[in-house]
């Protein structure tokens, strides 16, 4: 018996192989939903991308852009023409399309981190036993490399832009579940006990009281999941994904400095412009 311990010490547990032969199953078993998600999903983000956002003249995007921000900023010029001028120079620079591809990504994973993280939140501020299952998984979604998702992105999609986007789902999501959960649990419980006074159902309580006095904190969430799935665009470059991450990647490969300099300014006149403005859109509904 003792040698038998001993060899199963020395020998090592089979982590990599039973990894291995689960990931193989689920993708196998699984592949009736995997397979149209890729398909469909990503005909569906290659005709946004191409045949939606590319159709989309970039003077009329830059002037699009351009009105919003001058509104969203309180009518102040100084975001308007820092997109005006930082739009004009990636298109400039001849990285329009793969800007259109990047916004494509960052836009669709955000948008699914939301309307996934928003009601997880919601749940984990209604419920102590979901809140103590739940904040265990955030915990190893944002202290896990952001490499390691591109593995089982890999497995079930693929490579492309699918893959790429559920990496970045993942990677993005724990913000806003974070925050949702924190602004409800800090809206005071006089308002809450004086809308159950005057007959509030639950849903009338949630929507009506705790999600409008959470907002700026909610807000907060959404804004750092934006941030979180754009810092996903180099690496999800590495398993297929289009647009300024892979002219980042393909010259660092090949060690071309100016195209990586000019590929990464565009993607943090993005990620200003994006940033900037989801603040914006917070201090508006503040400010209303």
């Amino acid at each position: 018996m003792f040698n038998s311990l001993k060899e199963w010490f020395t020998e090592g547990i089979p982590i990599a192989e039973g990894t291995k032969w689960f990931v193989d199953e689920l993708t196998d078993k699984l592949s009736f939903l995997f397979n149209p998600i890729k398909e469909h999903f990503g005909n569906f983000m290659e005709w946004m991308a191409e045949d939606v956002l590319m159709a989309i003249p970039p003077v009329v995007v830059i002037i699009v852009v351009a009105l919003l921000a001058f509104l969203l900023s309180g009518k102040r010029l100084g975001l308007a023409a820092f997109s005006v001028v930082g739009l004009w120079l990636i298109n400039n620079q001849g990285f329009w399309e793969q800007l259109m591809s990047t916004v494509t990504l960052v836009l669709i994973a955000s948008l699914l981190s939301v309307i996934i993280g928003v009601p997880i939140g919601i749940l984990m501020a209604k419920s102590k036993t979901a809140e103590a299952i739940i904040t265990p998984v955030l915990d190893f979604m944002q202290t896990m490399p952001a490499f390691v998702y591109l593995i089982p992105a890999v497995a079930f999609f693929g490579i492309g832009m699918v893959p790429g986007v559920f990496a970045s789902l993942i990677f993005a999501t724990p913000p806003t579940v974070r925050f949702t959960n924190l602004g409800i649990r800090q809206v005071s419980k006089e308002l809450v006990e004086a809308s159950e006074a005057f007959g509030s159902t639950g849903t009338q309580k949630l929507f009506k009281v705790e999600l409008p006095m959470a907002k700026a904190t909610i807000m907060a969430g959404i804004n750092q999941t934006v941030m979180l799935a754009l810092s996903m665009v180099v690496i999800a470059s590495m398993i297929g994904a289009p647009g300024l991450g892979r002219e980042v990647l393909s010259a660092l490969q090949r060690s071309n400095v100016g195209v990586g300099f000019v590929a990464g300014i565009g993607i943090v006149i993005l990620a200003i412009i994006i940033d900037r403005f989801t603040q914006s859109m917070n201090n508006k509904g503040d400010k209303a």
